[in-house]
C-alpha cells in the first residue's frame, strides 16, 4: 500500500493542477479506492460495534449514560495523537487505520443508536409481546428497523468524519489519499507541493459526497414506507 513512508506521488517537474491530476491520475484513482474501502470498511465495524452497544445499553438510564459519555469523550481525543500511540503497539499500518476509524466511527453512532432504541413506541413493543414475539423478535422485527433512520444519521455522520480522519493514516503508513496530503504539506514551497496537497484534499471531498449519496440510497432502500412517512 503506498504512502508518505513508501513513496513520493509528487515528484517531478513544476505544472498546473490539471496536469498533475493528468499525469498522477492512475495512482490517485487507486490510492481513493484504498481511502474508500478504509473508510467503508471501518465503518461497517464501527456499525456493527455501536448497535451492540447500544442494544446491551439502551435499557438502562446508567449503562446508556456512560455509552454516551464514553462516546462524547473519546470524539474529543486528537486522531493524530491516537494514531501516534497506536504505532506502539500496531505494526500494520492497514490494521492500525482499522482500528482508529473504527473506534472514531462508532462514537457517532452508539448515541443515535440509543436514542433510536428508546424512542420505539412502549406501546408497540407491548403489543408485539402479545403477539407471542420473544425479546430477539421484538428486537430485529420491530425495534431495530424502527430505530434504522435515526441509527443511519448517525452512520452518515461518522461517514464523513471518517473520510477525513483517514487522511491522517498516512502518518501510519496506512492507505489512501493522505500520503498525497502529506507529502505536500512537508514540502510546501516546492515544485508540485500544494497540487499534491490539493488533489489529496479535493479526492477526499469527492469521495466523501460520493459516500454520502450511497449511504442515502440505502437508507431509502432499507427504510419502509411506513417509517419514513
Amino acid at each position: 500500500m503506498s504512502s508518505i513512508r513508501g513513496g513520493t506521488p509528487d515528484t517531478g517537474g513544476r505544472v498546473n493542477f490539471f496536469e498533475f491530476v493528468q499525469d498522477r491520475w492512475s495512482l490517485l484513482w487507486f490510492q481513493g479506492y484504498q481511502h474508500l474501502s478504509l473508510v467503508v470498511q471501518s465503518l461497517v465495524i464501527a456499525t456493527l460495534i455501536a448497535v451492540v452497544v447500544a442494544v446491551l445499553t439502551y435499557r438502562s438510564p446508567l449503562w446508556s449514560g456512560l455509552a454516551e459519555a464514553g462516546a462524547a469523550v473519546g470524539l474529543t481525543i486528537p486522531s493524530f495523537a491516537l494514531f501516534g500511540l497506536l504505532i506502539a503497539f500496531i505494526t500494520s499500518g492497514v490494521v492500525l487505520s482499522v482500528v482508529a476509524l473504527a473506534f472514531y466511527g462508532a462514537l457517532p453512532i452508539v448515541r443515535n443508536a440509543v436514542v433510536g432504541l428508546r424512542g420505539v413506541d412502549p406501546g408497540l413493543v407491548e403489543s408485539a409481546r402479545g403477539m407471542g414475539m420473544n425479546r430477539f423478535a421484538i428486537l430485529t422485527r420491530l425495534q431495530l428497523p424502527m430505530a434504522w433512520p435515526i441509527i443511519l444519521t448517525g452512520v452518515r455522520v461518522s461517514a464523513q468524519m471518517l473520510m477525513g480522519i483517514a487522511a491522517i493514516a498516512a502518518y501510519a503508513s496506512g492507505p489512501g489519499l493522505g500520503s498525497f496530503i502529506f507529502s505536500g504539506l512537508s514540502r510546501i514551497g516546492g515544485a508540485n507541493a500544494t497540487n499534491s496537497a490539493w488533489a489529496g484534499i479535493l479526492g477526499v471531498v469527492v469521495l466523501a459526497i460520493v459516500l454520502d449519496l450511497v449511504l442515502n440510497a440505502v437508507g431509502r432502500l432499507t427504510t419502509s414506507r411506513g417509517i419514513r412517512a
